[in-house]
């Protein structure tokens, strides 16, 4: 299952019923310059500390962070959270929260659930010859997109059920596993495994580190991301909040099993989001991370609490290197929290002016082995 990032069906990948035409439309704009943020941020480098020796200095913890406000804000907040003082947070209260599409991995020029689920299509078509000649099927046989898409949410649920529905959820993650072994993104030509942010993965681990436990909640399914979380980002399977399909408890030759069934239980998207957080989660974070105005209700709920608090959108600003997108596109739109951010002094981290490099470096091992 995935779900739009902005609609009621509830299908799980972050924006993917809206998605009728937008993957199919013109590319994003490039992203809108905001006002300078006035962030809740770490104070001003002393000028007059003295120089440290080189040998000495500190192993940076965000490499690929460019030496500036944001960075220092990141960092900033942490020492006070975790050293004893006025906003010293005990450890079980460590909680940070993290979107997925835009924010961990990237969602342009679709979002990689949307790209399985086409890819799924192409391969199970040689068992239904009636997809020839039978929409939405056969435009995504044709790789004619704007075609498969273009009656909106009656066109993506018939996709979404030859897909994501009448097997175990078992047999679900092993398709979701095969397929990010082999599948690479259209425009990086990297794997979609390898199409994770460098310096949000420090991010994670500067956390981790310091006694936060990281979440990832996320409109999307949480069957297709739970498989993945914990290789890409050292997130297990049960600290992933997402979007969540019908299940049915059956006996299989003699053994229990889950059934994947058409339906949907919880849109975990918008106002989804701190309602998947108090289920699931049962404590407010200190600490969310977003990049569209489906993260806002996220951040606004994290902001709400009490003592220190970290809020950052990511602003993808950085058309050479990735994709430049915010106000204006249909995938991943930023607008009304862009505008909060600026108002309210949350971090905004510009990929272009705030991050040396984008994607990590390729490993071998990058891929999921399927199971």
């Amino acid at each position: 299952m995935f779900v739009s990032k902005h609609c009621t069906l509830g299908l799980g990948c972050g924006g993917l019923l809206l998605l009728a035409t937008a993957c199919a439309s013109a590319p994003p704009l490039e992203a809108t310059r905001p006002e300078p943020p006035t962030p809740l941020s770490a104070p001003a480098p002393t000028a007059t500390a003295p120089a440290v020796p080189l040998a000495a200095k500190p192993a940076d913890r965000l490499p690929s962070w460019k030496e500036g406000p944001t960075k220092q804000a990141i960092l900033s907040f942490v020492a006070r959270v975790t050293t004893p003082g006025p906003d010293f947070v005990a450890v079980p209260e460590r909680i940070a929260t993290f979107d997925n599409d835009g924010t961990l991995w990237t969602e342009q020029p679709m979002y990689i659930q949307l790209a399985f689920t086409l890819d799924r299509v192409r391969e199970l078509a040689p068992q239904h010859p009636e997809w020839k000649a039978k929409d939405p099927f056969k435009s995504v046989l044709a790789g004619n997109l704007a075609g498969a898409l273009a009656g909106g949410e009656k066109s993506l649920v018939p996709l979404l059920v030859a897909t994501h529905t009448g097997m175990t959820t078992t047999e679900f993650e092993q398709v979701v596993k095969a397929w990010f072994a082999t599948a690479k993104h259209p425009k990086f030509g990297r794997p979609y495994a390898e199409c994770v942010y460098q310096p949000m993965l420090e991010v994670l681990s500067l956390l981790r580190e310091n006694g936060f436990k990281t979440f990832i909640v996320s409109g999307g399914g949480i069957d297709f991301m739970r498989p993945v979380t914990e290789q890409l980002y050292g997130i297990p399977p049960e600290q992933v909040v997402g979007s969540t399909g019908k299940l049915k408890f059956e006996l299989r030759d003699g053994k229990p099993v889950l059934v994947r069934e058409a339906g949907i239980d919880f849109v975990n998207d918008v106002e989804g989001k701190p309602v998947g957080i108090q289920r699931h989660i049962g404590r407010r974070p200190i600490a969310a991370f977003g990049n569209s105005d489906g993260d806002q209700q996220m951040l606004e709920w994290t902001a709400a609490g009490s003592g220190a608090r970290l809020m950052l959108l990511v602003h993808h600003t950085d058309a050479e290197r990735e994709v430049a997108y915010d106000r204006k596109s249909s995938i991943g739109k930023l607008d009304a929290a862009l505008d909060e951010a600026n108002t309210k002094g949350w971090l905004v981290a510009s990929m272009k002016d705030d991050w040396l490099t984008i994607f990590p470096a390729p490993h071998p091992s990058a891929s999921v082995p399927p199971r």
